[in-house]
């Protein structure tokens, strides 16, 4: 009886520590939460500012951002999709998004749009009833979060060469400048992030660097100094 009730003791011990040994494994095996791989979905709407007009690929600022995001958060791959090109309107953009149709499962959405309006000569009025129906667009796209969705402010190309030799550069200035109030101000009151970077492009004729080969649209260094105007804003989106 004393053999056996010294056994017993010792062979429940060694079965707790064995059973112990094998939780350990088990937790050992499951990554922290900081090292497991995140990949978000960017989307970009906009018209040759988004798409990135006379630069490469990979100067636009869509993909500089993706570069910065992916540097800036762990272990973290971001995919790009842009809906832009070259003269589109907001009627333009709006039709677009409705023939792609793209599925609303985005993280981070920017909106960049409003010039071809005024270059065309829109009456304001439309860009006043079509550019909150693309912030609800972007809304809806981004998972129906606002907080996911950065609107940036439309360059001023009086300060390109070509702007300037189009003669009405205080027009062209004053007429941007409407635009992004309004934008601003919308965002504001809805709660939506509004990044500036017109005053970037207002350096062009200081800085000729700023503007690519065309004369006209912003060059990578432009696109570069966009990105690093749009990337808190949008690591806090893609943090919260």
């Amino acid at each position: 009886m004393k053999k056996t009730s010294i056994l017993f003791p010792f062979l429940f011990c060694v079965f707790l520590n064995s059973c112990s040994a094998e939780n350990e494994k088990e937790i050992a095996a499951v990554p922290p939460p900081e090292s497991i791989a995140k990949t978000y979905k960017y989307l970009a709407l906009g018209d040759s500012y988004t798409i990135g007009e006379s630069v490469c690929d990979s100067c636009r600022f869509p993909a500089k951002l993706k570069v910065r995001l992916e540097k800036n958060l762990s272990n973290t791959t971001v995919d790009v999709k842009i809906i832009a090109r070259t003269g589109w309107t907001t009627t333009n953009l709006i039709n677009a998004i409705t023939t792609e149709n793209p599925i609303p499962d985005y993280d981070l959405v920017t909106l960049l749009i409003g010039v071809n309006n005024q270059y065309q000569h829109k009456d304001f009025s439309l860009y006043e009833t079509e550019f909150p129906r693309l912030v609800n667009k972007a809304i809806a796209l981004a998972k129906g979060d606002r907080a996911n969705v950065i609107v940036i402010s439309i360059p001023d190309y009086a300060y390109t060469p070509y702007g300037q030799s189009m003669g009405n550069t205080a027009t062209i200035s004053a007429e941007i400048d409407q635009y992004n109030t309004f934008a601003q101000n919308y965002c504001t009151q809805n709660n939506i992030v509004f990044v500036n970077i017109t005053d970037i492009t207002r350096e062009g004729l200081q800085h000729i660097d700023l503007i690519t080969y065309d004369a006209l649209h912003p060059s990578q260094l432009a696109y570069s100094r966009f990105a690093d105007r749009i990337l808190p804003k949008a690591i806090n989106a893609l943090s919260k």
